[in-house]
């Protein structure tokens, strides 16, 4: 009897000091919990990202080596359409049914959707179409993430930071931007809010995945901005112009894809025809220009742009090509094409704006995708890491601007607004609250 209350009295003693440790850090659970989820994610993500990176890479290659193939994207686009429409209608809203995921969870999100991006996605720059590649990682980060949210015996509201933190892994890892990739996942989904209860997974499933990429020894592209002029009121001046500038870009790639998207559906009501027909159309166009230049990532193009000034049309040829690829129903993504256009037309800003080559490109690059994503903070962050802080100023004015400037425009249809960019649209912001409630 003395032994077994001796036990008794350790054990509770032990449950005692147990409570008044988690009393004294109360986050320690909740820390604990999510680094090891992160760290599943950061896992399988990251690895997905670097096996995505290498096959594209040896897919934009062959292409290039061999530009016959070019002749039938009409072919891979139809091939691409029938398998969504026989096998993925589920899937097909890609990076939207994610950012819908996160504010009405419904239903795991499938696990084809990562093979069925990842093959959609290879074949369009296998056969020459003008995509990125931001947005099949993060939808095989998602797919691959949400069926962790069972296992983990995630609530509704647990999961939904589980789909930010994927998202942020994604991003993060397919550009090497880790603190870029947390942002995008807290700004995407609502404009002008951010979900701080998730920044800590987000954050750690960024850095784990990117550092999970670098293992697998995948290389990303380096960009370098030699001059930054000192900060003073005439360059400031000439970076608000320029985010004007950019603002309206952003705002007009946006506009033009739904539009396209709605005349693809409105004129070809079988959706296999629709990639088959834009595939066509890009393929002539490559043919006609006789460059493939504007086709697939455009990486060489990018770091061209930091080097020299550009012709003003590059930027016009990429956006239209683009917009054809990703309205037809090719997948990838729009981010990387954002950065050539936004890259492009920097550079050939410098012809009237003066201001460095290099620079203006930098701004271009993160303040277009800024004004078609609504992610401001995120691109800024991104210009840091990809850029370095010296032209932080610089970045921060041209993001700001084309923020502003863009509207409540968005590549992504089911981004909902969270605080208004201004007094204008507070009606509208009303009512998309009371649905997210």
């Amino acid at each position: 009897m003395t032994n077994r209350k001796v036990k008794k009295s350790a054990t509770r003693k032990s449950l005692i000091q147990s409570r008044l440790f988690f009393r004294k850090f109360p986050a320690l659970p909740y820390i604990v919990k999510w680094l090891l989820i992160s760290a599943v994610i950061g896992i399988c993500v990251g690895s997905a990202s670097a096996g995505f990176l290498v096959t594209l890479d040896w897919a934009t290659n062959f292409r290039e080596n061999h530009l016959w193939l070019i002749a039938l994207l009409p072919v891979g686009g139809f091939l691409i359409g029938l398998m969504y429409y026989c096998l993925g209608k589920d899937v097909e809203a890609g990076n939207n049914l994610l950012i819908d995921s996160i504010h009405n969870p419904k239903a795991t999100i499938p696990f084809r959707m990562a093979p069925f991006v990842y093959i959609g996605t290879i074949a369009t720059h296998f056969f020459g179409g003008s995509a990125g590649r931001e947005g099949t990682a993060i939808q095989m980060a998602g797919s691959i993430a949400d069926q962790f949210s069972k296992s983990f015996k995630l609530r509704e509201s647990e999961r939904k930071i589980l789909l930010i933190a994927a998202i942020a892994a994604g991003f993060g890892s397919v550009f090497g931007t880790p603190l870029a990739g947390a942002l995008f996942g807290l700004e995407v989904f609502l404009i002008g809010r951010i979900k701080y209860n998730a920044i800590f997974p987000a954050f750690a499933s960024a850095i784990l995945a990117d550092l999970v990429t670098n293992m697998w020894k995948v290389q990303h592209a380096h960009y370098h901005i030699d001059f930054i002029p000192k900060v003073e009121a005439l360059p400031i001046l000439y970076s608000i112009l320029a985010g004007i500038i950019f603002g309206i870009c952003a705002a007009s790639f946006s506009k033009i894809t739904h539009f396209s998207t709605r005349l693809f559906k409105a004129k070809i009501a079988y959706p296999p025809l629709r990639p088959f027909v834009g595939g066509i159309i890009v393929a002539l166009s490559v043919l006609a220009l006789g460059t493939t230049r504007y086709i697939g990532l455009g990486i060489p193009i990018i770091l061209e742009s930091f080097q020299h000034q550009l012709p003003l049309y590059d930027f016009a040829i990429k956006m239209a090509l683009t917009i054809i690829t990703l309205s037809a129903g090719f997948k990838g993504g729009e981010v990387t094409p954002l950065f050539f256009i936004g890259a492009t037309l920097g550079s050939a800003l410098s012809l009237f704006i003066p201001l460095p080559t290099a620079l203006l490109a930098g701004m271009g690059f993160v303040a277009v995708f800024a004004g078609a994503t609504n992610t401001p903070l995120a691109c800024m962050l991104m210009a840091i890491e990809l850029f370095g802080a010296d032209c932080g100023v610089y970045v921060g004015i041209a993001c700001v601007v084309s923020y502003l400037l863009s509207g409540h425009n968005s590549v992504y249809t089911t981004q909902k607004i969270g605080e208004a960019k201004n007094s204008r649209f507070k009606n509208h912001v009303a009512k998309n609250m009371n649905d997210l409630h």
